[in-house]
């Protein structure tokens, strides 16, 4: 049996410091959800587990006064549901927050985890991904920005350098003409995992007749979650109709990657994506005339 050494940081500057000093080896616990799981497999082995959950920084939520929303990697998912400012703001959260795992795993696992742990079918990343979010991240050498997007980079892996920590994510405000919902499809209520997942955003125009933006985001038909490319290019300023929401859910088709698997075939995954997109999309539209 592995020694594994535990450490609980009380301030950001000394989980960095930890998390520099033992990089690869260093297991980062937000909720543990993930982690835990993962050493009791044996699919990882670090010898220092390094518990953020006490610092400050990454259990704010911080609403400023564009309406950007900011909230910690470490804010556990009924902490987002539960929130009313948060609620009166991003409401579509809670298709997300309300999913992951049931009430007892929403108690500890958050949304930065379920990131950080670049799961494919990560129910909080494609409705994120479609609300434009970003990623904020520190190391003790500094910070950047990165859309999360851009953040992963194979199953289970992202591009973070092993002496970073996500510590928040941002999500822009939207037009008061917006709208996002994220749903997936999940064969029983006992099988958690997405077969599909489609996260769908969009802005309308003051008319509620065309569309001025449209963002897609797919989760488990890929080995990373999917952007879908090209979609506000193509649909930016058409009439909001059945074949402009067909194009649509029809390019988030095309741009999925799936593979075959005890849980569903290629064909049935793609088929999934037109159908979840279709339906994502048409309530993103319906809360954005709200």
């Amino acid at each position: 049996m592995k020694w594994i050494d535990y450490s609980s940081p009380e301030t950001l500057a000394e989980a960095l410091t930890l998390i520099n000093e033992y990089q690869k080896d260093a297991g980062i616990l937000a909720g543990g959800t993930d982690l835990i799981v993962k050493m009791r497999a044996d699919r990882i082995n670090p010898g220092q587990i390094i518990d953020i959950k006490s610092i400050p920084e990454l259990n704010q939520v911080n609403i400023n006064s564009n309406n950007d929303l900011t909230i910690g990697s470490a804010v556990p998912c009924y902490k987002i549901y539960n929130n009313t400012d948060i609620m009166n703001l991003r409401p579509e959260l809670n298709d997300s927050a309300s999913i992951i795992g049931g009430t007892q795993i929403q108690g500890r696992a958050s949304f930065g985890g379920n990131i950080c742990n670049a799961a494919p079918s990560a129910d909080s990343v494609p409705l994120l991904i479609s609300l434009n979010t970003t990623c904020n991240i520190q190391s003790t050498k500094g910070e950047r920005t990165i859309p999360l997007q851009d953040l992963f980079s194979g199953p289970g892996q992202t591009i973070l350098e092993p002496n970073e920590l996500m510590v928040s994510i941002t999500i822009p405000n939207q037009s008061s003409l917006s709208g996002a919902n994220y749903i997936r499809f999940i064969p029983r209520n006992e099988m958690d995992i997405a077969v599909v997942g489609a996260g769908v955003s969009v802005t309308l125009s003051n008319d509620n007749k065309n569309f001025e933006s449209v963002r897609v985001a797919l989760a488990s038909v890929g080995p990373t979650p999917i952007f879908v490319e090209g979609i506000n290019k193509e649909i930016s300023g058409q009439e909001i109709n059945d074949e402009s929401i067909r194009a649509v859910s029809n390019m988030a088709k095309n741009a999925s990657k799936p593979i075959s698997d005890m849980r569903g075939t290629i064909e049935f995954r793609q088929h999934l994506c037109e159908v979840l997109t279709r339906r994502a999309l048409i309530t993103a539209i319906e809360r954005a005339k709200e």
